[in-house]
């Protein structure tokens, strides 16, 4: 099993950049494909980006592609999300989550993450 612990998420202006953090413990969280989900209220919890275990491919949703980069430290065993150009509508709290497919590459279904963090709220003032 994999424990993931969110940090990073705060309030910040539009265009302005946040960082976001995820710590993973495990033996064999090198294996675990990983992702960011968030979820604003009313909404239904979302995918935002995706990496493989390996870190050589990833997956953005459309309304962040040039915008945010995940990436992947397997010797730190953190996962890293950085917001650039943040928008009004980013705003949502923002959930790590390991996928339960050991070795695959990237997944952006909520049902195929076994392992979620607490989230971390991101707000986006205008």
């Amino acid at each position: 099993q994999v424990q993931l612990v969110e940090s990073g998420g705060e309030l910040v202006q539009a265009g302005g950049s946040l960082r976001l953090s995820c710590a993973a413990s495990g033996r064999t969280f090198t294996r675990y494909p990983m992702g960011w989900f968030r979820q604003a209220p009313g909404k239904e919890r979302e995918i935002v980006c995706a990496i493989s275990w390996s870190g050589g491919t990833t997956y953005y949703t459309d309304s962040v592609k040039g915008r945010f980069t995940i990436s992947r430290d397997n010797v730190k065993n953190t996962v890293s999300l950085q917001m650039n150009s943040l928008k009004p509508e980013d705003t949502a709290v923002y959930y790590c989550a390991a996928s339960q497919y050991l070795g695959g590459s990237y997944y952006i279904a909520p049902s195929q993450y076994a392992y979620w963090g607490q989230g971390t709220q991101v707000t986006v003032s205008s």
